[in-house]
Protein backbone atom coordinates (compact mmCIF):
# COMPACT_ATOMS: atom_id res chain seq x y z
CA UNK A 1 0.00 0.00 0.00
CA UNK A 2 2.74 2.58 0.64
CA UNK A 3 4.86 1.69 -2.31
CA UNK A 4 1.49 2.60 -3.97
CA UNK A 5 1.24 6.07 -2.42
CA UNK A 6 4.24 6.14 -3.72
CA UNK A 7 4.77 5.96 -7.23
CA UNK A 8 0.93 7.33 -7.31
CA UNK A 9 2.12 11.18 -8.19
CA UNK A 10 4.64 9.92 -10.31
CA UNK A 11 1.89 7.69 -12.68
CA UNK A 12 -0.13 10.51 -12.23
CA UNK A 13 2.21 13.16 -14.19
CA UNK A 14 2.04 10.51 -17.33
CA UNK A 15 0.84 12.11 -20.47
CA UNK A 16 0.27 8.57 -22.26
CA UNK A 17 -1.38 5.87 -21.90
CA UNK A 18 0.59 2.93 -20.06
CA UNK A 19 -0.90 0.52 -22.54
CA UNK A 20 -0.36 3.17 -25.86
CA UNK A 21 2.54 2.25 -28.06
CA UNK A 22 4.85 4.02 -30.77
CA UNK A 23 2.53 3.82 -33.78
CA UNK A 24 4.01 6.72 -35.26
CA UNK A 25 7.36 6.81 -37.58
CA UNK A 26 9.88 9.45 -37.10
CA UNK A 27 12.63 10.48 -39.38
CA UNK A 28 14.93 12.50 -40.90
CA UNK A 29 16.76 12.31 -44.11
CA UNK A 30 19.86 14.51 -42.01
CA UNK A 31 20.31 11.24 -39.87
CA UNK A 32 19.57 7.67 -38.96
CA UNK A 33 17.93 6.26 -36.01
CA UNK A 34 20.18 5.86 -33.52
CA UNK A 35 23.01 7.93 -35.66
CA UNK A 36 24.92 10.80 -35.78
CA UNK A 37 23.60 13.98 -36.20
CA UNK A 38 25.28 16.61 -38.58
CA UNK A 39 26.76 19.44 -37.07
CA UNK A 40 25.00 21.51 -38.93
CA UNK A 41 22.05 20.86 -36.61
CA UNK A 42 24.30 21.82 -33.62
CA UNK A 43 25.70 24.95 -31.38
CA UNK A 44 29.02 23.88 -33.45
CA UNK A 45 27.21 24.52 -36.86
CA UNK A 46 24.46 26.96 -37.79
CA UNK A 47 21.80 25.73 -35.18
CA UNK A 48 19.14 25.27 -37.47
CA UNK A 49 16.63 22.19 -36.45
CA UNK A 50 16.70 19.46 -38.56
CA UNK A 51 14.30 18.12 -41.38
CA UNK A 52 11.65 15.35 -40.29
CA UNK A 53 8.98 13.36 -41.10
CA UNK A 54 6.42 11.24 -39.79
CA UNK A 55 3.39 8.66 -40.82
CA UNK A 56 1.01 6.41 -39.22
CA UNK A 57 -0.27 8.54 -36.57
CA UNK A 58 -4.14 6.96 -35.46
CA UNK A 59 -7.67 8.06 -36.64
CA UNK A 60 -9.09 10.95 -34.38
CA UNK A 61 -5.52 12.85 -34.63
CA UNK A 62 -6.04 16.40 -34.88
CA UNK A 63 -2.81 17.79 -33.52
CA UNK A 64 0.48 17.18 -32.99
CA UNK A 65 2.82 18.64 -30.49
CA UNK A 66 6.69 17.76 -30.38
CA UNK A 67 9.33 17.53 -27.83
CA UNK A 68 13.47 17.69 -28.18
CA UNK A 69 15.13 16.71 -25.18
CA UNK A 70 18.65 15.13 -24.08
CA UNK A 71 18.42 12.32 -21.76
CA UNK A 72 21.80 12.35 -20.44
CA UNK A 73 21.74 16.01 -19.69
CA UNK A 74 18.72 15.05 -17.24
CA UNK A 75 15.94 15.33 -20.15
CA UNK A 76 17.06 18.75 -20.67
CA UNK A 77 14.87 20.24 -23.09
CA UNK A 78 16.18 21.62 -26.88
CA UNK A 79 12.96 22.11 -28.79
CA UNK A 80 9.09 22.37 -28.03
CA UNK A 81 6.76 22.79 -30.57
CA UNK A 82 2.59 22.71 -30.15
CA UNK A 83 -0.16 22.81 -32.51
CA UNK A 84 1.13 21.45 -35.51
CA UNK A 85 -1.24 20.56 -37.61
CA UNK A 86 -3.00 17.28 -38.15
CA UNK A 87 -2.59 17.12 -42.12
CA UNK A 88 1.65 17.74 -41.87
CA UNK A 89 3.45 15.21 -41.93
CA UNK A 90 6.68 16.52 -42.01
CA UNK A 91 8.53 20.00 -40.99
CA UNK A 92 11.36 21.60 -42.92
CA UNK A 93 14.90 22.09 -41.96
CA UNK A 94 15.07 25.40 -39.97
CA UNK A 95 11.27 25.99 -40.08
CA UNK A 96 8.64 25.15 -36.91
CA UNK A 97 6.02 23.03 -37.94
CA UNK A 98 3.75 24.42 -35.53
CA UNK A 99 3.56 27.25 -32.34
CA UNK A 100 6.75 27.26 -30.93
CA UNK A 101 7.66 27.11 -26.72
CA UNK A 102 10.62 27.84 -24.71
CA UNK A 103 13.73 25.01 -24.84
CA UNK A 104 16.29 24.67 -21.81
CA UNK A 105 18.21 27.67 -23.23
CA UNK A 106 15.11 30.10 -21.66
CA UNK A 107 14.55 30.91 -25.77
CA UNK A 108 11.69 30.25 -27.94
CA UNK A 109 12.56 27.86 -30.60
CA UNK A 110 14.76 25.23 -31.77
CA UNK A 111 18.11 25.20 -29.87
CA UNK A 112 20.18 22.51 -31.24
CA UNK A 113 22.92 20.06 -29.54
CA UNK A 114 25.53 21.16 -27.15
CA UNK A 115 26.77 19.10 -24.80
CA UNK A 116 29.46 19.82 -22.36
CA UNK A 117 31.06 16.78 -22.91
CA UNK A 118 31.01 13.09 -24.41
CA UNK A 119 28.32 11.70 -26.72
CA UNK A 120 24.70 12.62 -25.53
CA UNK A 121 21.60 11.18 -26.98
CA UNK A 122 18.82 13.29 -28.20
CA UNK A 123 15.38 11.98 -28.78
CA UNK A 124 12.50 13.30 -31.10
CA UNK A 125 9.23 12.41 -28.82
CA UNK A 126 5.86 13.58 -31.60
CA UNK A 127 2.85 13.27 -29.81
CA UNK A 128 -0.58 12.55 -31.70
CA UNK A 129 -3.53 14.41 -30.36
CA UNK A 130 -6.84 14.18 -29.88
CA UNK A 131 -7.87 18.03 -29.92
CA UNK A 132 -5.39 21.20 -30.48
CA UNK A 133 -3.73 22.36 -27.44
CA UNK A 134 -4.46 26.49 -27.84
CA UNK A 135 -1.20 27.51 -26.00
CA UNK A 136 0.60 30.88 -26.20
CA UNK A 137 3.92 31.11 -28.05
CA UNK A 138 7.01 31.14 -24.96
CA UNK A 139 5.11 28.19 -23.41
CA UNK A 140 7.29 26.66 -21.32
CA UNK A 141 7.85 22.25 -21.17
CA UNK A 142 5.89 21.81 -18.63
CA UNK A 143 3.13 23.80 -19.87
CA UNK A 144 2.85 21.72 -22.86
CA UNK A 145 3.55 18.27 -20.90
CA UNK A 146 0.23 19.41 -18.57
CA UNK A 147 -2.03 20.77 -21.91
CA UNK A 148 -1.07 17.42 -23.25
CA UNK A 149 -2.87 15.12 -20.68
CA UNK A 150 -5.31 13.05 -21.43
CA UNK A 151 -4.82 13.97 -25.32
CA UNK A 152 -2.43 12.11 -26.57
CA UNK A 153 -3.49 9.19 -28.80
CA UNK A 154 0.05 7.61 -30.02
CA UNK A 155 3.80 8.40 -29.86
CA UNK A 156 6.59 8.31 -32.16
CA UNK A 157 10.44 8.78 -31.30
CA UNK A 158 13.89 9.31 -33.13
CA UNK A 159 16.91 8.88 -31.38
CA UNK A 160 20.31 10.92 -32.53
CA UNK A 161 23.38 11.23 -30.80
CA UNK A 162 25.90 14.46 -30.81
CA UNK A 163 29.46 15.10 -29.50
CA UNK A 164 31.39 17.96 -29.65
CA UNK A 165 34.61 18.29 -32.01
CA UNK A 166 33.71 14.85 -33.47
Amino acid sequence: MLLLLAIAPILGACTEDPAMTDTISVTSPAFDEGGAIPTRYSCDGEDVSPPLAWQGAPDGTVAFALILDDPDAGGFVHWTVADIAASDGSAEEGESPGIDGRNGFGRAGYGGPCPPSGTHRYVVTLYALSEPLSVEPGFSPADLRSAMEGRVLATGHLTGTYRRGG
